[in-house]
């Protein structure tokens, strides 16, 4: 049996080629096995709607290069299960960052120069995901996505539900109380902050004043702002959420700052060098995301981060190893001196 194949009407590809390519994608998943038996060329004319003419040219191609072999009087069994042809991935990103970047550098290195990966921003649009899928679906052999879409969120899941699980990784986010059957690597945003703060609970007691800076010009996952707020009131501090630093907030001896974007980092950096702040002293400052730059801005940022090139390594992984997993990525608190 070929499992997961979907001949397009509309699909530019000629039919054959699809179910060539269909019967090449279930060897290389090892969803067809060497010696196993496939449908016969009435059969599969039968069940997927197609020409006898079109499924015989298609086992033809396929005799041809070996992945499969009559024999007389039982039909067709797969032959060769040595695929040569390079897997295409389809990486859908949300947008372009420095830590983007790194996801996509990992992960094409750990693939290999046996995979295609065709890299495509979806800028948190349904109507661009719902394109990129609908003329993409039957011409690559994984889609790995990044499913933050905070506007029509149902019909987003609608059109990757459209996608074999078996074909579907999601990557950096994980869609709530859906089970899609597919790989995934994922950050938890919500416990991810509560653990790291756990760890930095000894230097945050110096700290009156507890400042989240989430930025509403980029939709980020809301769960940071919840697990902000349950650390907070877990250990009884009152929670503040603010949606930008400029040069002129106000900014005071006992606060503490957990930044997200750069920009409100540095505001925040000239503030306590005007004010002559000192920062793990007189203000706290924890950002997102580790760069070298803070490594060594006001003498060391705390920061909170997930292992970016981990991340891209284990979705190839994912591939490699034609595994449906659901990863946790790695998260950290590295502490420095601005707190």
């Amino acid at each position: 049996m070929i499992m997961s194949m979907n001949i397009g009407l509309e699909n530019p590809v000629p039919k054959y080629i699809q179910v060539v390519n269909a019967v090449t994608e279930a060897v290389r998943r090892g969803t067809l096995k060497k010696g196993q038996k496939i449908l016969s060329i009435n059969e599969l004319s039968e069940e997927y709607f197609v020409s006898r003419v079109t499924v015989e040219k298609a086992y033809n191609v396929l005799r041809e290069k070996g992945t499969i072999v009559p024999v007389k009087g039982k039909g067709y069994y797969i032959n060769d299960i040595n695929i040569d042809a390079p897997v295409k991935v389809l990486l859908l990103f949300n947008k372009i960052s420095n830590y983007k970047k790194q996801i996509y550098q990992s992960f094409i290195d750990r693939l290999g120069p046996t995979a295609v990966v065709d890299l495509k921003i979806h800028h948190f649009s349904v109507k661009v995901l719902r394109t990129l899928v609908e003329n993409n679906l039957n011409d690559y052999n994984y889609f790995v996505i990044m499913p933050y879409f905070y506007e029509n969120p149902a019909e987003a899941l609608s059109i990757i539900k459209t996608i074999p699980p078996e074909k579907l990784i999601l990557l950096d986010n994980k869609i709530p109380n859906v089970n899609l059957k597919c790989g995934a690597v994922y950050q938890d945003f919500e416990n991810d902050i509560i653990n790291a703060l756990d760890d930095a609970l000894q230097l945050l007691r110096k700290y009156s004043k507890f400042y989240l800076v989430n930025p509403t010009t980029v939709p980020y996952p809301p769960e940071i702002v919840v697990g902000f707020k349950k650390f907070c009131m877990q250990n009884q501090y009152k929670s503040h959420i603010i949606n930008e630093i400029t040069i002129d907030t106000p900014v005071n001896k006992g606060d503490v700052f957990i930044v997200i974007e750069e920009k409100d980092l540095a505001n925040l950096a000239k503030i306590c060098t005007l004010q002559n702040l000192k920062p793990g002293k007189d203000v706290g400052i924890i950002s997102y995301n580790e760069t070298p730059l803070k490594e060594v801005l006001l003498d060391g940022i705390t920061v909170l981060s997930t292992d970016h090139c981990k991340m891209g390594e284990l979705a190839a992984e994912l591939i490699l190893n034609n595994s449906r997993e659901n990863i946790k990525n790695p998260f950290v608190l590295i502490k420095r001196y601005s707190l």
